[in-house]
């Protein structure tokens, strides 16, 4: 039976129709059981009916109007527990003040953003999992010295362990999306300091993969200045996609102590 809520191009919204990958997609997260649950971007509940029936604690948050109608008359169980908004705007510690885990079949237009989003409360959220644009699982998955390994891969992994779980075909959506999508699971790693500044951190990264062709000596000039001695050493000859992510907090480590030592 067709749902009555069309997909909406400018949510990105694409319905998954495939109850089995549905189901494997909600199992991502039942080793947190007893844990809260925020699903994003429920849609029709093809994911909400399974988290609902392992007995999760279960909110969704959902920015699209008919959605949210759809899912109050077919899904009495979350009765109170539908966030109309946006999930980048939500404050979400004022919601969920001890720990909760994401799960959602995101929106491919702001996936990226999502998972930023996440990062800003990685102390709260020990597990992310869900389905997104098969490109940038790739992205958050890859290690170094892979074409696909960027700044998605290294801000992330810095805090997760980022698992690639399996591919899903187009097929099995409404509407088709024109790529292929891939299920990821992230769980958070023991890390709780990076031993450096974590704006730096980024800065760092960012900048050395904003021009990802060249050595990190000509991409970080602009940072340390044209005569610093410290892009001397031997580390700014490799190109961004050669560092590990140890390797960017050493360096984002090395360039605070000069930037200090001013």
């Amino acid at each position: 039976m067709r749902s009555p809520v069309k997909p909406k191009k400018f949510l990105g919204q694409h319905f998954l129709k495939d109850l089995d990958i549905a189901r494997r997609i909600a199992e991502t997260v039942d080793e947190y059981n007893g844990m809260p649950i925020l699903e994003i971007g429920p849609g029709t509940g093809v994911l909400t009916q399974f988290l609902l029936e392992a007995k999760h604690d279960l909110t969704v948050v959902e920015l699209d109007r008919e959605s949210v109608a759809y899912l109050k008359e077919n899904f009495p169980a979350l009765d109170g527990r539908i966030i109309e908004d946006d999930f980048l705007k939500i404050a979400l510690d004022k919601i969920f003040p001890e720990r909760f885990c994401v799960i959602g079949n995101y929106p491919y237009n702001i996936s990226s953003q999502i998972f930023f989003r996440v990062l800003d409360y990685k102390d709260h959220i020990p597990c992310c999992s869900g389905m997104i644009q098969k490109e940038v699982a790739e992205r958050m998955a890859s290690a170094p010295g892979s074409k696909a390994y960027g700044i998605l891969s290294v801000l992330m992994q810095a805090w997760y362990d980022i698992e690639y779980l399996f591919t899903v075909p187009e097929h099995v959506f409404e509407p088709p999306p024109k790529v292929k999508s891939a299920v990821i699971r992230m769980r958070r790693n023991a890390v709780t300091d990076l031993g450096c500044d974590e704006r730096l951190f980024k800065t760092v990264v960012k900048t050395s993969f904003n021009q990802r062709r060249k050595t990190l000596r000509n991409s970080l000039r602009s940072l340390l200045g044209k005569e610093c001695p410290l892009l001397e050493d031997k580390i700014f000859d490799k190109r961004p996609e050669q560092l590990s992510v140890e390797q960017f907090i050493a360096l984002t480590r090395e360039i605070e102590n000069h930037i200090s030592a001013k």
